[in-house]
């Protein structure tokens, strides 16, 4: 899963990235147009919980690539200027977090010369919408001359999605919160467009507007969180310092500020959610391991997760759930006992921190 951070200059993208993936990027470095990636490790105490009774060779968190994606300016006239290396970068990812500022700094003025969220959020949006208009005209002009030559269906089937499309962007909405079927997000799904992609709306705040933290929040839910959204607020500078701590220290600087989860926490448990994610476990002496799948997949297509091999020679999934596991001890023997170990098939529909085991030919 990758994971595009953009937003306007000055409102602490770098900032969240860094924090996010515990890097330092040069000062000099940041100046230039330029995307920085990295993966981070997915936290997940059940993973660990596992990894301490089995004590294998090897443990494997599941993994998020974040990608800063630099070359989003605010042009002359109000409106967001993309570069090549934003639109080549931010077509690839899964979803965005559109970062925000709301604090205040006057040594790092905005460029609008006054913090206004809404705007900023709106100037972004336009931005993306146009986009998408742009090419999905282009594509419409296109279809309706092969059309009169072919008759084909499904270039019948791709014209009406995109005529609907463009009259959901003509009246300034983004696709994310359209209601579209399958059918449509099939066809859609090669176009990368970047309003249709889901959203995380990260709000950056000052240690003097933790208490207020709430409010903002609930201002920006109400006027504009559509299916595809989602709303979160952190503290960039604050965080940044504390990603630069032992463990046990960045708790206790979390605590005396009454920052309740870190940014790492909040981002990856709402970008899960966001995108329909969940994980389940594969546990043994010689490895355990943490796997991202989309909630609906069924044990054949998690089997195909962890080999092509096992989607395609699937017999039957031992599962258990992790809960169960733990509440005899960590012992496949005793979840045998309790009858909590079962054997499922093929369109065994997998939970959320489900262990498998895998039977194939």
């Amino acid at each position: 899963m990758q994971i595009g951070i953009t937003g306007l200059p000055t409102t602490g993208k770098s900032t969240l990235f860094q924090t996010l993936t515990k890097t330092h990027i040069d000062p000099s470095i940041l100046a230039r147009a330029e995307s920085h990636q990295a993966v981070i490790k997915v936290p997940d105490i059940r993973l660990d919980k596992c990894t301490e009774i089995f004590n294998p060779k090897k443990k494997v968190n599941a993994a998020i690539e974040f990608v800063d994606i630099i070359g989003l300016q605010k042009g002359d006239s109000g409106s967001a200027q993309f570069t090549s290396n934003f639109l080549s970068k931010i077509k690839n990812t899964d979803a965005l977090i559109h970062v925000v500022r709301l604090f205040e700094n006057e040594l790092v003025p905005h460029a609008e010369g006054k913090i206004d969220m809404m705007r900023d959020i709106s100037t972004v949006e336009t931005e993306f919408i146009l986009s998408d208009m742009a090419i999905i005209e282009k594509r419409i002009e296109s279809l309706k001359k092969q059309i009169l030559k072919i008759h084909e269906d499904q270039l019948k089937k791709e014209l009406a999605v995109l005529e609907k499309c463009f009259d959901i962007l003509q009246e300034e909405k983004p696709l994310r919160d359209a209601e579209l079927n399958k059918d449509d997000m099939k066809i859609l799904k090669t176009y990368q467009f970047l309003s249709l992609k889901p959203q995380l709306i990260a709000v950056n705040l000052d240690e003097n507007q933790i208490n207020d933290a709430e409010k903002y929040m609930n201002e920006l839910v109400k006027h504009k969180v559509g299916k595809n959204t989602k709303v979160l607020t952190f503290f960039g500078k604050i965080e940044m310092e504390m990603s630069e701590l032992p463990e046990e220290e960045a708790s206790v600087f979390m605590a005396e500020y009454g920052i309740k989860d870190s940014a790492l926490d909040t981002i990856i448990r709402e970008a899960y959610a966001l995108l329909g994610l969940q994980s389940f476990l594969t546990i043994g002496e010689d490895e355990c391991r943490a796997w991202t799948i989309r909630k609906g997949e069924t044990a054949q297509e998690a089997a195909g997760e962890i080999h092509s091999d096992f989607f395609a020679k699937f017999i039957r999934a031992e599962v258990v759930s992790y809960d169960d596991f733990i509440r005899v001890g960590g012992s496949y023997a005793k979840t045998k006992e309790a009858g909590t170990w079962r054997l499922e098939g093929k369109e065994y529909i997998v939970k959320d921190g489900d262990i498998l085991s895998i039977r194939h030919s």
